[in-house]
């Protein structure tokens, strides 16, 4: 079985009306990864996997629409499954939100700093790290599956500033936030409208687009339409609880 992602959260900022910020199930090699984690995205993964399968955690930035349900997990780790050493990667201001709102992340959860150019290997999956252009120190990750040579990029948040191909060649899909549509582009805004998803998935030469981390109240058609002009092909949005295989 090759590489798969699974939505546990799409929302960009805050969740929408059943809906969930973002987190995201990456599967390959017989390891399971979680890319951030939002709001609501814990109960979703438990849809799919059982919490003490998780091999690692990696979170992207401090902004708490993309980690605070970590809590939540260590509280399961910890008091439900009684186990202890859950490997989690993050940027160092990350790791020390989640020690004041935590319990004490330790032993539960086995905390590791990463940086731009990090790169780890969970299992039979190897993570590797780009700072993109955000207001706090912001990690895009790319997932390549060793076994299969199949990769993904996740952009997490970014201005247009960064590029998909800071994470090298071969990229087989783009996990693109979008929160903007057209008419919110200008100076000084560190996220991307779908035009601009668009062109810089274009740029870098992957064939296959997923939007992500759109507004809550935007309409999902309205940023394909804008997305899929700038792309030049058919670009899909991320739909919660929906697995894409490459």
């Amino acid at each position: 079985m090759g590489l798969s992602l699974t939505i546990l959260g799409a929302s960009g900022s805050y969740p929408g009306p059943g809906q969930a910020c973002s987190g995201y199930l990456v599967q390959g090699g017989g390891t399971n990864l979680i890319l951030d984690m939002g709001p609501g995205s814990l109960a979703n993964l438990q849809l799919h996997l059982d919490l003490g399968a998780i091999d690692a955690v990696v979170l992207t930035h401090r902004h708490p629409d993309h980690w605070t349900d970590l809590t939540g997990l260590e509280v399961a780790w910890q008091y439900g499954l009684r186990r202890s050493g859950l490997p989690v990667y993050g940027t160092p201001e990350t790791g020390r939100m989640a020690e004041t709102l935590s319990s004490g992340m330790a032993p539960t959860m086995a905390w590791h700093d990463i940086a731009d150019g990090s790169v780890i290997e969970v299992g039979r999956l190897r993570c590797t790290f780009s700072r993109t252009e955000h207001y706090v120190e912001t990690l895009a990750v790319r997932v390549d599956d060793l076994d299969t040579g199949q990769s993904l990029a996740y952009s997490a948040d970014t201005g247009p500033g960064w590029s998909f191909t800071a994470l090298g060649d071969g990229i087989d899909l783009a996990l693109c936030e979008a929160t903007n549509l057209v008419t919110e582009e200008g100076p000084g805004v560190l996220h991307l409208s779908a035009r601009q998803a668009g062109v810089m998935t274009r740029a870098a030469g992957v064939p296959r687009l997923l939007l992500t981390h759109l507004w809550p109240e935007g309409d999902p058609e309205a940023y394909r339409t804008e997305a899929e002009a700038a792309f030049g092909a058919p670009v899909e949005i991320a739909i919660t609880n929906e697995r894409y295989d490459l």
